[in-house]
């Protein structure tokens, strides 16, 4: 079998992300288990692992990749660090039409670039392989807590980017005092809310269900996952369908309001669609007696269905505070104000951990297919280019995108 070069290429954008597609460990793994692959390491002064651990296992640290096949990086590539001819996997924002990503795709059909986004590889039943959306999970619901312990002088946890790693993140959550009838909602059940559970089980608290949540008391801080009929409803009152739902958000209502007065605390991991109403609007948030103080908005939807999710925050500054009567950004600790927490690159905060599990995946779930047989087409499928310099067939829609239609 043909030798294949992989190169791990240094992340460019600014501000610098830590994370890697795989760890020296992985690196020795795939090769282990892939005999025919050589991986090389571009050398980066950024990463959560350092040269000298991918140089002490043996794996040869590089700063001309030329003639590797394929470049596996995290983020967008610069433009000006694109190698015409080549594959690459990168998460490029581009399929959704993202207009801030437009010229990136324009370089990859010019320099003739095969690439495979990581957001859209899929298994055979239509399932997402790889992502880092069990570590936003994981950081966001730490920052949530965080921030309702800062917002209540209750406890201080250390911010997650300064742990070291998860095992550190979870001996912070010990330090957690939180009231006895303390009560929590979650949206959102995908690979983001389920790590969110994570920590939510790790802290010890109990789970109940929507019904019970509303209406009974408890001498313990419990939490309950909302599904979407919990949230939802047909506008014309008619059973809801959550099969249409998703197809068509159109001709629903938010019923989150009532959660608004029981909650103390909101973690949001859900998927939102345009064609969805908002969970909750500048209107409920201004609505007497609502509970909720701290929102922690994983999903990070700006303008979008949680209406106090009013920009995105930083890793440096994770918290700010939504003014509901003035629909404005205040200080976080100002009464009456709901604390808000909206990073937009949670993963990051924990950069080793994130790649390890994702590498995971990408072992499992996507190279037997890179560097086999791929009866499912699995790399076909998520390749939005091909090496001629053309769109793909299923992604012949990106046409007008990129003509700035």
């Amino acid at each position: 079998m043909a030798k294949i070069k992989l190169a791990i290429i240094r992340e460019g954008k600014v501000p610098p992300d830590k994370r890697v597609p795989l760890t020296p460990h992985q690196c020795v793994e795939v090769m282990e288990k892939f005999p025919h692959v050589e991986i090389f390491i571009q050398s980066s002064q950024v990463r959560a692992y350092k040269d000298e651990e991918y140089a002490a296992l043996g794996l040869p640290v590089v700063e001309d990749i030329s003639d590797c096949d394929i470049m596996m990086g995290v983020k967008e590539v610069n433009k000006e660090d694109l190698i015409p001819n080549k594959k690459y996997f990168f998460f490029s924002h581009t399929y959704k039409e993202q207009p801030y990503n437009r010229a990136l795709l324009q370089m990859i059909l010019d320099k003739k670039i095969q690439l495979i986004d990581y957001e859209v590889l899929k298994d055979a039943n239509g399932a997402r392989i790889i992502g880092f959306g069990r570590y936003a999970g994981i950081v966001g619901c730490y920052n949530g807590f965080l921030a309702f312990g800062k917002k209540h002088n209750l406890y201080t946890l250390k911010p997650a980017n300064l742990c070291a790693d998860r095992t550190e993140l979870e001996e912070e959550l010990k330090k957690i005092q939180l009231p006895t009838d303390m009560k929590i909602v979650a949206t959102g059940f995908g690979r983001v809310g389920n790590g969110a559970r994570e920590i939510l089980k790790t802290i010890g608290i109990t789970e109940v269900s929507s019904k019970e949540i509303l209406s009974q008391t408890f001498e313990e801080p419990v939490f309950a996952s909302l599904d979407v009929h919990d949230y939802y409803a047909k506008a014309d009152r008619s059973d809801f369908d959550k099969k249409a739902f998703f197809e068509n958000g159109m001709g629903h209502i938010s019923t989150f309001g009532r959660y608004l007065q029981i909650a103390d605390l909101y973690i949001a991991c859900h998927y939102w669609d345009a064609s969805s109403p908002f969970i909750i609007s500048r209107h409920d948030l201004k609505e007497p007696g609502i509970k909720t103080s701290v929102i922690s908005d994983i999903s990070c939807d700006i303008d979008g269905p949680i209406a106090s999710t009013i920009r995105p925050s930083t890793i440096a500054n994770p918290l700010y505070g939504y003014d509901p009567e003035t629909e404005s950004e205040v200080d976080f600790m100002q009464e009456g104000a709901i604390g808000v927490q909206a990073v937009d690159n949670l993963p990051c905060e924990l950069p080793k951990d994130a790649s390890e599990d994702f590498g995971n995946a990408l072992i499992e779930g996507v190279f037997p297919a890179l560097f086999g047989e791929d009866p499912d087409r699995i790399i076909e499928r998520a390749s939005e280019t091909n090496l001629n310099g053309e769109l793909t067939e299923k992604f012949a829609y990106l046409q007008d995108y990129l003509l700035g239609n």
